[in-house]
Formats: structure tokens, sequence, C-alpha cells
């Protein structure tokens, strides 16, 4: 069983608590030697960060067809780890549904995982507003069938979130659990916002931070040459600039800039857990310093980073 350091939060009010580190999978485990991969995988579990997020890249603007969670999944089995001690958390895609239905979507993930089940899933984005009522309809039809647990939203437009929610408390069945949300030291708006913050603070969602270091921008101060994720509101440059004052007040708080932004996004009550990549063993050892800090130093960590926030003239709200 797996050490708790840090208090774990559930992801949603009807889930379990899930560890506060999550491993993203974009590209990620393709980064890494096999053995590099399941000695990551048993250090995860043991640092409060046994929570892997887990996706078949396969459409839309992601049609890649990545390999990541094949190789995850190869190390998963290698690893040994108690299923129990995990949480695993798969995605779905609305680029190409319903022509491409959710069942086939997840049946085919979990099958190149070598994976009998996901705890809980994300529902991506979009760009036309989806069927409401039939996605919470299709997405419940999966829990039903014992494939998933619980659900949340990635990145979607709060009225959508509300409709989605509403449906589901009419109709009796599940609703999204949480939000994956673009959120760290530069990104705020949205997460803190008057749109999905109130959400936050009656309890009807939790938050799952994503993107924090902006594609690793601000964990290393340079500009990846790798694929990232969308620059919101064109606002990238920006935030390539705040690097110096992030490395700078991780200087003084003794940690590295990603883990200071790790820590930023813990220091937020809603958040459940903060959701990165890591290819290497020691990023992972340096982001969990982020959990000591936090709970010891999170509200000094938000006062010493306030003029670090850049999207505050971006819509909240979720609309590009």
């Amino acid at each position: 069983m797996p050490e708790t350091t840090y208090p774990w939060k559930p992801l949603g009010s009807r889930s379990a608590p899930v560890p506060p580190l999550a491993l993203g999978s974009w590209n990620t485990w393709d980064r890494m030697a096999p053995d590099d991969a399941v000695a990551l995988i048993r250090r995860a579990v043991e640092l409060d960060a046994g929570f892997f997020d887990v996706a078949y890249y396969n459409m839309g603007p992601h049609s890649e067809n990545s390999k990541t969670d094949i190789l995850f999944g190869q190390a998963l089995r290698a690893s040994g780890v108690d299923r129990d001690d995990i949480v695993l958390c798969g995605k779905l895609w609305l680029w190409d549904w319903p022509n491409q239905g959710f069942r086939a979507q997840l049946v085919e993930s979990l099958e190149r995982a070598g994976l009998d089940r996901f705890d809980t899933l994300v529902v991506g984005d979009y760009l036309d507003a989806p069927d409401l009522p039939r996605l919470v309809s299709d997405v419940n039809e999966l829990i039903a069938e014992g494939l998933v647990g619980s659900w949340g939203i990635n990145n979607w437009r709060i009225e959508h979130t509300r409709e989605a929610l509403a449906v589901a408390a009419a109709q009796g069945m599940a609703g999204p659990a949480f939000a994956q949300l673009k959120y760290g030291i530069a990104r705020r708006s949205m997460a803190e916002g008057d749109a999905y913050g109130p959400l936050f603070a009656e309890g009807a969602l939790a938050l799952q931070a994503s993107d924090v270091f902006e594609g690793g921008i601000l964990a290393t101060g340079r500009m990846p040459e790798r694929k990232i994720g969308a620059d919101v509101g064109g606002i990238r440059e920006q935030i390539a600039a705040v690097y110096p004052e992030v490395a700078r007040v991780a200087g003084e708080f003794g940690v590295t800039p990603a883990a200071l932004g790790v820590a930023f996004c813990l220091s937020n009550p809603a958040t459940a857990n903060v959701l990165f990549g890591a290819s290497r063993l020691a990023q992972l050892e340096e982001n969990h310093a982020a959990l000591a800090l936090a709970r010891d130093h999170g509200a000094e960590v938000r006062t010493a980073l306030a003029d670090c926030w850049v999207d505050r003239e971006v819509r909240a709200d979720g609309a590009w």
C-alpha cells in the first residue's frame, strides 16, 4: 500500500479520495525506456502520484495514432503494482461523436492498454456544442456496464457544464464530478473566475488542474519544440515572460519552478489533484516537493506569485 504524505481529496462528491498528483499520458510514456517507465510507475504509487491519465490519441487535433497508451499498459503490468493502489482515468473524444460512439472508443482504449476498466474518465473538449442529454445518457450506460466509475469534463464552456449537471440531476443519472481545466501560475481566470468558481465553491465539481506548466515553459523557461496545448487567448509570449519571476520565487522556497507550479495549484482548496507529465524519475521526485510546500506555505506561495497572473483579460467561461 502507498503511504499517504498529503491529504487526499475526492475527485467529485461521489468519488473516493484520489492522490493529489496525477501523471498524464500525452506523449509521455513514449519518451522513456521501458525499464524507466516501470520504475516511474512504482515510485509514483509511493509518492502520492498513483493516478494515471491514459488516453488513445487518434482523432481531431490529436490524430497522432500515438502508442503511449499501449506502452503505459505494458509498463503497468511489468511494474506489479496492485490495481487497488492506483486510479486510472480514461478519455472520450467528441470530435467524431456520436458517429464514433463512446462505448466503442472506451473499449478500444481499454484493449490497447490491456485494462478491464477505468475508475473515471474525462470527456474531451469540442468545437460545436454536443447533444448533452444524449451525452450524459451515453456516459451513464458505460457506468452501468462497469467500464468506468465516474466522469468529468475537459475545458468545456460553462453553460454546457451547467446543462450537463442539470440534465443528470433531472434524470437521476451521474453528472460530471470534476472539471479538468487549464490552470496554473499564469492561467487562473477559468478555474478561479466567476464561471467555474461558484461550482467549485458549492461542491458541485472538483478541480483537476492540467497544463500546469504551459507545455513546459513555466518549468524550464524554454519554448518546447514538441506539440503542446492550445494557447487560449494568445498569451503564450506573456507567460514565457514571467518565467524569470517564477524561477526566482521557486529559489526562495527551495524548490524547482515545476514544484512551485504544482504547489500553487494545490493551494487552491478546489483542487483535488494536479495532472502533469514526467518522463524522468527525477522530475517526479522534484515535483513531489510541492506537497510539503503547499501544505505548509500555500498562502505564502499564492502571495509571492500574485504578479504572475497573465490571463486576467481572457474569458473565464471557456469560450475561445
